[in-house]
């Protein structure tokens, strides 16, 4: 099945690669990008400021991130037809949640279960289930799950700006968790036949550096976890950050905001192609020799945004920003299967998915209180731009351990 083209290898994996998708494309309910959507009305209806909102988004952000190191190892144990719907069933309840929660204080609640199944528990369900039901075409069901989060990520925003204008943001939120209610028969229908789960056939399962099963204790005292986080929690961070704040960039840049998020589709577009071109690319090669270039794109990308005396460099540099992000949506996840094996992926990546959703909750936080004390939010995008390539510096270190265990075996 190596060899097998993408329209083939969809065909005859159809069931499981719609679970994937479909799973990603529900934790939009969860991102960052979504949310941000009604931040407007959210301080309008509970009277707060920008600063406040924020900080209750980062609160219940970060919590969401403690809770998935210990909540992500149940991808070990239990079935993606239990977990997956279950997760899905109480992320429309946290929906429901949201849509009637009548005082401000109970939001970072709200916001830490938005997150924790949207974002986190939703996201990880998918990437392990492809990590680990597919091995020769790994990078490729990679890619094509997560083309359900792009899916979202071009067609949501526009379609909730339209339905605010004609309906009150509640009633959306209700119609979120309806949807979220609606898909769990859909993942019971197309998980019928599911793969046995590894945590069941632990004689199919991959080994990873040195032909061994690591486990998370394992993987948490070697250094190549820690040299692969910083790239874990800057491109979430950093690229949260912008997206978050991007009401302000345009404006100290003197655009529209309508103008900016023109440009927006043109990284979706180039997310797509490029995750696509990641998946084979993962197949032909391997993901460990394409780590330490991906993130190459995301350096040149704020750079630019911090030059850009025109729109039209803001678009190159969304367009770079869609080209690392086919990287960062199947390399990684293919590396961590690749590194550690597949027997207590669940729990490893857990790990992984609690600092990449860390990092979403410390970017946009570090970035506002930046602002706040007179550092410009286009000064800062040098420091991203810094960050970035220390972190591609440090992922040559995951690739030497990986040839050293290639020689050994």
């Amino acid at each position: 099945m190596a060899d097998t083209g993408y329209i083939s290898f969809i065909k005859q994996n159809a069931p499981f690669l719609a679970t994937g998708a479909l799973l990603s494309f529900l934790s939009s309910f969860g991102q960052t990008y979504f949310i941000s959507i009604f931040g407007g009305e959210i301080r309008e209806s509970y009277g707060l400021s920008n600063g406040d909102w924020g900080l209750i988004y980062m609160i219940g952000t970060g919590a969401s991130a403690v809770v998935m190191v210990f909540a992500g190892g149940l991808a070990d144990r239990f079935r993606v037809k239990q977990l997956g719907i279950a997760v899905v069933l109480l992320l429309g309840l946290s929906c429901i949640l949201f849509a009637l929660n009548p005082i401000a204080a109970l939001l970072p609640l709200v916001i830490f279960l938005l997150r924790f199944f949207g974002q986190g528990m939703t996201t990880h369900v998918a990437t392990v289930a492809m990590a680990r039901w597919f091995i020769a075409t790994r990078g490729r069901a990679l890619a094509v799950a997560a083309m359900g989060f792009m899916l979202g990520e071009a067609t949501l925003p526009l379609i909730m700006v339209w339905l605010k204008s004609h309906i009150d943001w509640h009633i959306i939120w209700i119609g979120c968790a309806l949807f979220c209610f609606a898909m769990a028969p859909v993942l019971f229908r197309l998980l019928r036949l599911e793969r046995t789960p590894q945590s069941v056939a632990n004689e199919d399962q991959s080994t990873g550096l040195f032909n061994k099963h690591w486990t998370r204790a394992d993987a948490l005292r070697h250094p190549i976890f820690w040299a692969m986080a910083p790239a874990v929690m800057s491109f979430s961070g950093f690229g949260t950050a912008f997206w978050f704040h991007q009401v302000h960039f345009a404006e100290i840049k003197g655009w529209s905001h309508l103008a900016l998020v023109a440009v927006f589709p043109l990284g979706t577009i180039t997310l797509f192609f490029s995750t696509i071109v990641y998946g084979w690319l993962v197949d032909r090669l391997g993901a460990v020799r394409l780590l330490p270039f991906y993130l190459i794109p995301y350096i040149l990308a704020f750079v630019l945004h911090w030059y850009a005396p025109s729109l039209g460099w803001t678009a190159l540099a969304v367009i770079l920003m869609g080209a690392a992000g086919g990287g960062q949506a199947t390399l990684l996840n293919a590396c961590w299967a690749e590194f550690f094996g597949t027997l207590h992926l669940g729990s490893i990546k857990a790990a992984t998915t609690a600092l990449m959703v860390l990092g979403s909750a410390i970017g946009p936080g570090l970035s506002g209180w930046l602002i706040d004390k007179g550092v410009g939010f286009e000064t800062q995008m040098l420091g991203y731009s810094a960050t970035f390539f220390i972190a591609a510096v440090l992922l040559l270190y995951p690739v030497a351990v990986a040839r050293r265990s290639a020689r050994a075996a």
